[in-house]
């Protein structure tokens, strides 16, 4: 009955066809949370403490810090997790999951861009991922209700502008 209510409720999350092939149990359920919490976030944050409990890890606290350890070494090694990406935040009291721009989303501004403008992007904005910033941009467009006559230089000037703000990921 709760599946059948659930779903009738609209209270069911789709996931990634690569969630099947984590092996781990730790990198499934890291995958759940993020998926649940993130969501279509840019990112969301949890502190360690929080995580094992809602990871239901009995290790100690040093163990489950060196086993998320180790899943964000392979995912920034390998962009092992699907549709986001996890790393310790910079005092390393919290995990930060950033939505890797491949989940599914609600609205996007649906547009034509020309085949070879990537590049340009990538040239605008060193060093992020343009897949990302394309997904994001398109967010942005939906959400400002924003239809540019060119689309293709519109994003890369969308492109040059995260990148004076935020500079290298």
């Amino acid at each position: 009955d709760w599946v059948f209510n659930a779903i009738r409720a609209h209270e069911v999350l789709t996931i990634s066809r690569d969630y099947f092939r984590l092996r781990r149990p730790l990198e499934r359920r890291l995958y759940e949370l993020a998926r649940k919490h993130c969501g279509n976030q840019r990112e969301w944050s949890i502190g360690l403490d929080l995580l094992q409990k809602k990871c239901g890890s009995s290790s100690t606290s040093f163990e489950f810090r060196r086993l998320v350890a180790n899943v964000i070494r392979e995912d920034t090694a390998h962009s092992h997790m699907p549709d986001y990406s996890l790393r310790f935040s910079a005092d390393e009291t919290k995990v930060v999951f950033r939505n890797r721009g491949t989940a599914p989303v609600a609205e996007v501004f649906e547009a034509f861009l020309d085949p070879d403008i990537h590049e340009e992007a990538r040239a605008a904005a060193p060093g992020w991922d343009v897949r990302y910033l394309e997904v994001e941009w398109r967010r942005w467009c939906a959400a400002e209700e924003i239809e540019p006559k060119h689309p293709s230089r519109h994003f890369v000037r969308f492109c040059r502008t995260w990148y004076e703000k935020r500079g290298s990921p």
